[in-house]
């Protein structure tokens, strides 16, 4: 028995959380399964699963192992495709889910552009708040900017994600610029309520996250309503920079509390593991890396 077999059957044993779905799902007997893993376990040394009489779950080693072997095994199924498709043309449906805000941006643009790119391709585009079921629901793929909890899927980074704080130079010389976080308790904020702590503010401050009470005039689910606020010279505003790169190049706004902020996060495209990627993802995928390489401007650190 290989090793890349073993490896697959215990996936599917952590995925099913179990050792009779996943030999059904396998088209092999239960106790077959159970010979590979233990196969494994031994070879390796230490415990993947833990068992009881009613439910598998996964070992702390366990968890990390199915981590890398995930990645493995995609990187080796994606090979295989790639060999088999390479001469493949682009074309198909393809279902895209992506936050709202998000598509009201530069995603749009990204998504329009490459149908220009490929006329064999057609695109059902869904922009929506929510962590959709792709492999329910049928997506190809999702865009997302979060911490990826889900291990069931493959993510690849398409764009930094930055997050500012900025207003107007007007407001800077009505209330002053803020030193530190805390100093905003006191001004005027411009709350965009898709953030999931609304009011509280997070930065870093001292190796430490801190978090910093706010309030202000507007309150609304939309970042670009929040910058059209900011430029209005109603308070200070903390928004992803795609949102604001062009008015803080042209000096409309300007950042503050630069040296606080928490660490970037990313925006990724994220599809399931078990899903061998077709010519149309693949392609898709590429070209959302390029294209926000050359559009994802941020004034202060480059391109």
């Amino acid at each position: 028995m290989d090793q890349i077999t073993r490896m697959r059957c215990f996936l599917k044993v952590a995925d099913h959380k179990g050792f009779s779905a996943a030999a059904r799902d396998m088209g092999r007997s239960k106790a077959l399964v159970s010979k590979y893993i233990g196969e494994l376990e031994d070879e390796l040394g230490v415990r993947l699963l833990n068992r009881t009489t009613r439910q598998v779950s996964l070992t702390e080693v366990g968890e990390a192992y199915y981590k890398e072997a995930s990645e493995i095994l995609q990187r080796l199924d994606e090979l295989q495709v790639s060999v088999q498709s390479s001469q493949q043309a682009v074309r198909g449906r393809l279902r895209i889910s992506a936050p709202r805000s998000m598509g009201d941006h530069l995603f749009n643009q990204a998504v329009m552009e490459f149908l220009a790119a490929n006329p064999d391709v057609t695109v059902d585009l869904r922009l929506e708040d929510r962590f959709v079921d792709l492999v329910e629901e049928g997506f190809d793929l999702a865009i997302r900017v979060s911490e990826l909890e889900d291990s069931s899927l493959i993510a690849r980074q398409i764009a930094p994600f930055r997050t500012v704080v900025c207003a107007t130079p007007q407001v800077l010389e009505k209330y002053g610029r803020p030193l530190v976080p805390a100093d905003l308790g006191t001004r005027p904020c411009l709350i965009d309520t898709n953030y999931r702590f609304k009011q509280n503010w997070a930065f870093q401050q001292n190796g430490e996250r801190v978090s910093v009470s706010v309030k202000g005039p507007v309150e609304v689910n939309s970042p670009s309503a929040v910058r059209d606020a900011a430029l209005c010279d109603l308070g200070f505003v903390r928004t992803p920079l795609i949102f604001v790169a062009d008015e803080i190049a042209a000096g409309k706004l300007e950042i503050v509390l630069e040296e606080f902020e928490q660490p970037m996060r990313g925006i990724y495209a994220v599809y399931p593991h078990r899903r061998h990627l077709t010519g149309k993802v693949r392609a898709f995928v590429d070209f959302l890396v390029e294209w926000f390489g050359t559009h994802s401007y941020d004034p202060c650190r480059g391109r």
